[in-house]
């Protein structure tokens, strides 16, 4: 038997984020937290000295593990709320003190949305009856964890062991005598440890990954009119066209590394995994319309181009910092003579952690899943020839293909429709359907099959899935299926 601890979220959100100065929501919520959490109950209980033990108890068991469903950062507004008030008496000013002259700092709150809204926490040790019964008085009157919004129903139990990872910060012991001393002395706790894992079980470990890295350089749609999902492929283009244009600026155009081209030294196409420039669109949720929120630079896995000092100096120079915005703003505009039609002006601002919005969070794409589908479809490397039952047999020949040319392992399934299985995401256009619901695609890929797809992999990988022969364009861009 085991030590088990349930909390359940009864708004169906957490709202905490991983630091003070910080907007990533927390999820699952971490060790320390959590007995901070209990140790504040018990001193809003009196202190009981029995408590006082059990939490001593708790302190000195190795890290939990946990059981956490995945989960996606809810867009949130930015706020703007006054500092806090001015400590010494000659620091104060009636700007500090009037409601209506106080400064507004501009803050975003983080908050999780977990698929499922409980957390189980497991320890291997089972504690004496006394023990747990205080530890479950505590659990029973927290109620809340993180912001005082986020809702909490706790409850210490026995049981088998249902973790699955370790909590990556845990506490010590002597950390409840500590935690008492800083709120005496009216100061904030430190972070717990983290927890090193000895002899970790990676059999929930995905071992396949494609080879797009997982870090992104997020540009938010800040200004000028974004075309729809229907043109990603060549906004996509144009953004990269941007870049090199940065690097003729900065004298490099000899030097331009192929990661970032695309082209090798001689200038034919590079078979080497490149930078892939993808859409952050507003589907999968409710009411999603399919709105394009921004672009995502997707560098390969193996290399380290978003710290690459010769790139990062390249966007500087692309994306001025814009006084009256107070950020950086990257313009974005298709050469001069370009058909009215297809012509755009838009204003992106590059964002390391997409701004707390929802669907400009890397984590929808890049989490290891099973089941895939496909936000934008996927353009087929040749063209079909075959007909009826035996063209769709070929199809799914041919995304499988997609999947080993990027290093996956061939799908167990493969389910093909023009439907994404996003909501808000367009179709693939079809015989009697209207003109401008056709994707517009770059000359050279103009004549490709495009399908939708949903693949199953028969273990979990880890994403960014892009396949096909536009995946460095937008195109074949995959997303987690619940």
């Amino acid at each position: 038997m085991a030590l088990l601890l349930e909390v359940e979220f009864l708004a169906g959100f957490c709202a905490a984020a991983t630091g003070p100065d910080n907007e990533t929501a927390e999820w699952p919520i971490e060790g320390d937290r959590l007995f901070s959490a209990l140790v504040a109950t018990w001193g809003a209980r009196g202190c009981r000295s029995d408590e006082a033990e059990a939490l001593r108890w708790l302190e000195a068991q190795p890290a939990p593990r946990v059981r956490a469903s995945d989960w996606s950062q809810r867009s949130s507004e930015m706020f703007f709320v006054p500092p806090n008030d001015a400590r010494l008496d000659r620091g104060k000013k009636a700007a500090d003190v009037f409601p209506a002259l106080r400064k507004r700092q501009p803050r975003r709150f983080a908050v999780a949305c977990p698929e499922e809204a409980v957390l189980r926490y497991s320890w291997e040790k089972e504690p004496e009856p006394a023990v747990l019964a205080a530890l479950d008085r505590l659990a029973r009157d927290t109620a809340y964890l993180g912001a005082s919004r986020s809702l909490v129903r706790c409850q210490f139990l026995k049981g088998e062991d249902v973790g699955e990872t370790p909590v990556r910060r845990w506490v010590y012991s002597g950390r409840l005598d500590e935690l008492v001393r800083r709120f005496e002395a009216g100061r904030r706790p430190l972070p717990g440890v983290p927890v090193v894992a000895v002899g970790t079980d990676h059999t929930h470990e995905p071992a396949d990954a494609s080879p797009f890295a997982e870090d992104w350089l997020v540009l938010e749609h800040v200004g000028g009119a974004m075309p729809a999902l229907l043109a990603c492929a060549l906004v996509a283009r144009t953004i990269r066209d941007t870049i090199l244009s940065g690097y003729r600026r900065e004298g490099l155009e000899d030097r331009i590394p192929e990661v970032v081209s695309g082209h090798g030294p001689d200038g034919t196409a590079s078979r080497k995994p490149h930078l892939a420039i993808v859409p952050l669109p507003f589907v999968g949720f409710p009411y999603a319309d399919g709105r394009v929120l921004g672009y995502a630079l997707v560098p390969p896995r193996e290399t380290a181009l978003l710290k690459d000092e010769t790139f990062l100096r390249v966007l500087r120079r692309l994306a001025p910092v814009v006084a009256q915005r107070g950020h950086r703003v990257l313009t974005i505009a298709t050469p001069v003579g370009t058909e009215a039609a297809q012509a755009f002006r838009i204003e992106l601002a590059p964002r390391s952690d997409g701004g707390g919005r929802r669907s400009l969070d890397p984590r929808l794409y890049t989490r290891p899943a099973t089941r895939f589908g496909s936000v934008t479809p996927i353009l087929l490397d040749r063209h079909l020839k075959s007909n009826g039952v035996q063209r769709r047999a070929e199809i799914r020949q041919l995304v499988e293909l997609a999947c080993e040319r990027i290093g996956l392992p061939k799908p167990i399934a493969v389910e093909t429709d023009r439907h994404s299985a996003f909501e808000g995401a367009p179709s693939v256009y079809y015989a009697g359907s209207p003109l401008w619901t056709r994707w517009r695609l770059p000359k050279e890929l103009a004549s490709r099959q495009l399908v939708h797809a949903v693949l199953e992999f028969a273990k979990p990988v880890r994403g960014p899935v892009l396949i096909g022969a536009g995946r460095f364009c937008g195109l074949g861009l995959m997303r987690p299926v619940p």
